[in-house]
């Protein structure tokens, strides 16, 4: 299996509420997916620290996603034509205000200070992984926070590129963010916020474990 560095992505298009609950039925989905953005400058590796200006935000959250990277130039193509445009996957935590000025109309500034995106650690090719059904979770200082699977996506990984690939043209090394499933009620619990000391792992069957230190 080919481990891939992750290259610098010019942009950055993650999916919201891509993850199907427990129990909800497989055919209640939008019409399209929803989609919104990270800054490309909030890209952290695998074992950076994390730190951010606590008076702008108190209330900050990891999320585990499958990352897709896009290998070429990809402009209107079908969901059947779409997957041969993706180099491979990786894993995105994708850090996340929750403060309601920032969460509830501020996505962007939300999701996109220094280091809100760890990202890692590797790429695999996309010949060599089947992104349909992967086991993915999220721990903080080794409590699971999230586990579920990407058979649980409302929008596959295809169905993805060939939707934000009919409107605007996506460059080699861009990265999307598929999703994330949703958060466990058992302790630490969903309203468990990241705190200094902290040590996330976010991990993806098949790809690896993507570690960040909270400062």
């Amino acid at each position: 299996m080919a481990r891939l560095d992750i290259p610098t992505p010019g942009a950055i298009y993650t999916i919201g509420l891509n993850y199907r609950a427990p129990g909800e039925a497989d055919a209640s989905r939008p019409d399209r997916p929803l989609i919104y953005g990270k800054a490309a400058t909030a890209v952290a590796g695998d074992g950076a620290t994390l730190a951010w200006d606590r008076s702008l935000t108190a209330n900050v959250d990891a999320e585990v996603e499958l990352g897709v990277v896009i290998g070429e130039t990809t402009w209107n193509v079908a969901p059947d034509e779409a997957i041969h445009h993706v180099l491979g996957y990786t894993i995105v935590n994708d850090v996340s205000s929750r403060d309601p000025w920032l969460d509830g109309d501020q996505w962007l500034l939300g999701k996109s200070m220094p280091g809100f995106c760890p990202v890692g650690p590797w790429v695999i090719r996309a010949g060599d992984l089947d992104p349909a059904d992967l086991r993915l979770g999220c721990t903080i200082n080794g409590d699971a926070i999230q586990d579920g699977r990407t058979s649980a996506m409302r929008f596959s990984v295809a169905e993805i590129v060939a939707f934000l690939s009919r409107h605007l043209e996506l460059g080699p090394g861009d990265l999307i963010a598929t999703g994330t499933p949703v958060r466990l009620g058992s302790p630490p619990g969903p309203d468990r916020h990241l705190q200094p000391g902290d040590v996330v792992t976010c991990w993806i069957e098949g790809i690896g474990e993507l570690t960040t230190h909270v400062a």
